[in-house]
């Protein structure tokens, strides 16, 4: 398992990008670098949608924009493997997954496998919870977890508007926690041929530090990964990790975990499955 200076062909090779929050000129460049990367699928890790504005038009994004983002890649038979993350609306999940439908190389990856090429990719697209107030994919990461101080009450998006949550903590209580939410997905038929696109990063890796120095990462993730050693595990939703600790993959017994970030460059992972090879590309 190595990190090398220049990309190699092989037979499998991915593009792994995240946490684009609907930056068109960053989408508009990843059809032309996957087909010079040679790459047989392109994986978004999750916060697909724009974060800015009136979230209840995310949908926008979906039909004007993301429709003919696909079609690109589905016309080139480029794989496309995505999945809405946190600070997509869950509402929107139906639409998004329809889209995705439409196109016979576009394939949502929420808590679902697709298997490419001999390699089984599956997706899993919970969050521990954080301050924030949109919890519509939060939860806590273990039975034991102790809560963030909270910036507000929580909010859960259902029919075009805010529902208030009166006492989230006592809520969450009554949902699935992340480590009962990673024994649930469905199972490779080969750990070793496994790439686990999971937006939470895991603990204890430098992969999960935030600009005011806290590290956040799952630790229910980090054990799942110890335990079952996948081939590759794929991470985001920590944009700033990588500036924070100079780390962008790390390795936890034979599996490689990679988290590219995304700050104001276009940040991207070009991953040779088939040689265990891997860069990080910055492009301005």
């Amino acid at each position: 398992m190595q990190y090398v200076e220049g990309i190699e062909r092989g037979k499998m090779k991915i593009l792994f990008v995240t946490d684009l929050h609907g930056s068109r000129w960053k989408y508009d460049r990843l059809l032309e670098l996957a087909q010079r990367h040679g790459v047989a699928a392109l994986v978004n890790g999750g916060d697909m949608l724009p974060k800015e504005g009136d979230l209840f038009e995310q949908d926008k994004f979906i039909t004007g924009y993301l429709k003919n983002h696909f079609a690109g890649f589905n016309d080139s038979e480029i794989h496309y493997l995505g999945y809405l993350g946190n600070d997509d609306l869950k509402i929107f999940d139906p639409l998004f997954e329809e889209t995705c439908r439409a196109f016979p190389f576009v394939h949502c990856i929420a808590q679902r496998k697709v298997e490419i090429k001999g390699y089984e990719f599956i997706g899993m697209n919970w969050v521990t919870d954080y301050p924030f107030r949109l919890k519509d994919r939060c939860r806590m990461d273990s039975d034991d977890y102790v809560f963030q101080q909270q910036f507000g009450s929580g909010v859960l998006s259902e029919g075009g508007k805010w529902k208030e949550i009166d006492n989230w903590f006592s809520y969450a209580k009554t949902l699935p926690t992340i480590e009962e939410e990673m024994e649930k997905l469905v199972r490779p038929k080969d750990m070793s041929k496994a790439v686990y696109v999971i937006h939470m990063p895991p603990a204890r890796l430098g992969l999960d530090k935030c600009s005011n120095g806290d590290e956040v990462g799952s630790k229910a993730i980090f054990k799942f990964i110890e335990k079952n050693q996948p081939l590759f595990t794929l991470h985001g939703h920590i944009h700033e990790s990588p500036r924070m600790t100079g780390k962008w993959f790390a390795e936890v017994g034979r599996t490689v975990c990679i988290q590219p970030g995304q700050l104001h460059e276009l940040s991207y992972v070009v991953v040779d499955l088939d040689e265990m090879k891997y860069e990080r590309f910055l492009v301005s």
